[in-house]
């Protein structure tokens, strides 16, 4: 990962991005010394938030099924009938 100071984000923000778009690699960016933000490339951003929602819904389902939240495969068959229609 490459790391830049904020300062050379505002003075080189065309060159960072330029090399973000090339490499693809994520960049930390340091205020003060220490880590403030990262930087990375709209495709991966998006990526990465699919992956999230992907993986709250598998929490949720298993949430479910601890708590004793779960249907039969009729119940569930007879639900979905009723929200098709």
């Amino acid at each position: 990962m490459k790391v830049e100071l904020v300062t050379n984000l505002k003075r080189q923000a065309t060159r960072i991005l330029a090399d973000l778009h090339q490499s693809k690699e994520a960049v930390l960016i340091t205020e003060h010394g220490q880590p403030s933000a990262y930087l990375v490339d709209v495709q991966d951003y998006e990526f990465m938030q699919r992956r999230l929602a992907l993986l709250e819904g598998l929490s949720r389902g298993e949430r479910a099924i601890l708590e004793g939240r779960t249907s039969s495969h009729e119940q569930a068959r007879e639900r979905m009938e009723k929200w098709l229609k």
